[in-house]
C-alpha cells in the first residue's frame, strides 16, 4: 500500500533554529507529492521550540497557519503539543546540543520518538532530516533506520539558491511577495524551486527484539544489540537457574523450553548431526527417557509429574515439534529476529524424514552458570 493510502500519515521533522524547514517539507510533500499528513511532530530544543511556536503556529502571523490556508490543506494536527523539546538524562530541557552528554541525551530521545510513531499499523512516517545540528539529523534518520517499516519514508528538502535558510522564506507561495539577501539582493517567494530528495535507508526493524520494541529504548544499547548479530555466536545455558546468555544478551526461558534446548544441543551439537523428529505412529521412548533425566533435575520429582504422564508413551512428534515453535519463538522476541538466526532450530527433510538442529559449533557453546556481567 502507498505511503499516503495510510489512515494515519505522520510527518517527523528536527529543527534548530530555522522552524522553516518544517513548512519546507509540508509544502513539498503535499504540493509535489501528494501526500498529506494527518499530524506533525516537530523535535527541537527549548529555544527552537520557541521560535517554531511563534514562527509557525502564531494565531495571526504563523506560516504553518498560512501555508494550510494559502493551498487550502485538509486540517493537520499540529500544536505546541507536538513540538517534543529534546530532554537529558536529568529531565532538564535542552537550549543546545553541544556536549557529548547532550548528544547522548539528543540521541535515546529522538530513537524513543520515532520508536513510539512507528508502533501503529495503520500509520505511514516520512521523516525529513533537514534541520537542526547534524547530530541530530543522524539521530533521526537511524533511529528511523532501526524502527522504520516498509511504508516509512526518510528525505531531505532541497531549496534554490538564495532561498534557503533565508529568515523570511518559509515555503513558495502562490502570490508574488518580495525578500532581501543579506547583500540586499530582492527574491519573489513566488520563484523558488523546492524538492524533496528521498533517501534510501536500510530497515532493521526486525532485528529488534520485542522487549525493545514494547519499552523505552536507549539509542546505543539499540545499536549494541543490532551490532551483536555481526558478531560470532557464542551460547552459555545456565540449565538450574533457566538462563541463557547469547552474544552476552542475558534472559530466562520457562523450565520445559531450556530442558529441551540444552537435550537438543547436547544430542546434535558436539556430532554436528541433526536429530530426527519422532514420527507420529511410535513415540520414541529414548528421546523421552533422557529428556527427562535434565526436566527432574531442574524442576524436582514433584514439579515434572505431569509431563512425566505426556512422555510416559515416549515423546511425540507433536510435543518435539511444539517446543522447537516456542523456543524458537523465544529466541526471536528476545533476541531480535537476526540475531535469533544463529540459535534457531531449523529443520531439513531428508528421504520424507525432518532432522532437526542449530548452526552452532561445539566451540560455541558452554555450559555454566550465568550471571548478569557475563
Amino acid at each position: 500500500m502507498q505511503a499516503q493510502s495510510y489512515q494515519k500519515r505522520i510527518l517527523i521533522a528536527v529543527s534548530g533554529l530555522s522552524p522553516q524547514i518544517l513548512t519546507e517539507t509540508l509544502y513539498g510533500l503535499a504540493l509535489k507529492q501528494d501526500f498529506i499528513p494527518t499530524e506533525i511532530h516537530l523535535i527541537t530544543t527549548l529555544e527552537g521550540a520557541h521560535r517554531a511556536i511563534l514562527n509557525l503556529l502564531h494565531a495571526q502571523n504563523g506560516k504553518f497557519h498560512a501555508l494550510c490556508k494559502e493551498y487550502d490543506l485538509p486540517e493537520i494536527q499540529f500544536n505546541e503539543q507536538n513540538i517534543h523539546i529534546i530532554h537529558d538524562a536529568n529531565h532538564q530541557a535542552l537550549n543546545d546540543i553541544r556536549t557529548p552528554e547532550q548528544n547522548e541525551a539528543a540521541a535515546d530521545y529522538i530513537t524513543n520518538i520515532i520508536k513510539e510513531l512507528t508502533s501503529e499499523e495503520d500509520s505511514a512516517v516520512h521523516v525529513s532530516i533537514a534541520g537542526g545540528r547534524k547530530t541530530m539529523g543522524y539521530y533521526l534518520g537511524y533511529a528511523l533506520s532501526l524502527f522504520g517499516r516498509s511504508q516509512d519514508r526518510l528525505s531531505h528538502v532541497l531549496v534554490s539558491e538564495g532561498y534557503e535558510g533565508h529568515p523570511e522564506f518559509y515555503y513558495p507561495t502562490k502570490e508574488s511577495y518580495v525578500i532581501h539577501t543579506r547583500d540586499d539582493h530582492p527574491l519573489d517567494t513566488s520563484k523558488a524551486e523546492l524538492s524533496l530528495a528521498e533517501i534510501p535507508f536500510i530497515r532493521m526493524r526486525q532485528d529488534i527484539p520485542t522487549k525493545l520494541l514494547g519499552g523505552k529504548v536507549g539509542f546505543s544499547e539499540t545499536i549494541n544489540l543490532a551490532r551483536k548479530a555481526e558478531l560470532t555466536p557464542a551460547l552459555i545455558i545456565d540449565l538450574i537457574n533457566k538462563k541463557l546468555s547469547a552474544n552476552g544478551e542475558i534472559f530466562t526461558l520457562p523450565a520445559i523450553s531450556i530442558v529441551f534446548y540444552t537435550w537438543l544441543l547436547k544430542q546434535t551439537v558436539s556430532t554436528q548431526e541433526a536429530l530426527e523428529k519422532p514420527n507420529e505412529v511410535e513415540p520414541n521412548t529414548v528421546y523421552a527417557k533422557d529428556f527427562l533425566i535434565d526436566y527432574h533435575e531442574v524442576v524436582g520429582e514433584m514439579g515434572a509429574e505431569s509431563t512425566d504422564d505426556g512422555l510416559s508413551n515416549g515423546m511425540e512428534g507433536a510435543f518435539f515439534a511444539e517446543r522447537i515453535t516456542r523456543i524458537n519463538k523465544s529466541l526471536k522476541e528476545h533476541l531480535g529476529q537476526r540475531l535469533a538466526e544463529a540459535y534457531k532450530i531449523k529443520g531439513a527433510k531428508h528421504h520424507g524424514t525432518m532432522f532437526y538442529a542449530t548452526g552452532l559449533l561445539p566451540e560455541q557453546l558452554q555450559f555454566k552458570n550465568i550471571t548478569e556481567t557475563t
